[in-house]
């Protein structure tokens, strides 16, 4: 009987060794797997943190402004039935520099895809501004000078770009805030 006791608690001692070892084993697996889960979702809320800053700064800094720009100088550009120099010159000019500068100054905030589209309409808008400073200010301006129009010149307006800025301001809105 004793043993059979000596046994008993021989194989007991021995059983609970190999438990606690195979606990701290597994504890320290454990450990080291919630250790690679949490540097995941860190790693992983770092990038959804930085991207949502990304598209709020590129909504509030370029994409905002430059919806309000294309809105303002098209409607101005749709009530051109008249001769109307103070339209021209406060609206359209003051617009399509604030765009153009807003797309130079905001470069960083254009996405890769819209890029050619911003180099477009920064070539538009510089082909204007050349040809609005060189009619307006010549002194032998008649009240029959036309508008500045530089589409038959080979700088038509990017209508095309337009659109796709147009269409990444809603992307951003949706995405951001729902609407």
């Amino acid at each position: 009987m004793a043993q059979l006791l000596d046994v008993f608690i021989g194989s007991f001692l021995g059983s609970s060794v190999v438990t606690a070892l195979l606990g701290v084993l597994f504890l320290r697996r454990n450990k080291t797997i919630e250790t690679q889960i949490e540097a995941q979702f860190s790693q992983g809320l770092k990038v959804f943190e930085s991207t949502r800053s990304w598209k709020e700064q590129a909504l509030a800094e370029l994409f905002g402004p430059l919806q309000m720009q294309l809105e303002r100088t098209k409607r101005a550009f749709e009530r051109w039935d008249n001769k109307n120099l103070h339209l021209e010159a406060e609206v359209i000019q003051k617009g399509n520099i604030a765009i153009r500068d807003l797309l130079l100054a905001k470069g960083h905030l254009i996405p890769a895809q819209l890029m050619a589209h911003a180099i477009a309409l920064i070539e538009h808008y510089d082909a204007w501004i050349e040809a609005y400073s060189r009619i307006r200010n010549d002194t032998t301006l008649t009240a029959q000078t036309d508008f500045v129009f530089v589409g038959p010149a080979g700088y038509p307006f990017p209508a095309e770009a337009e659109q796709a800025f147009k269409a990444q301001f809603k992307q951003l809105q949706q995405e951001l805030y729902g609407v």
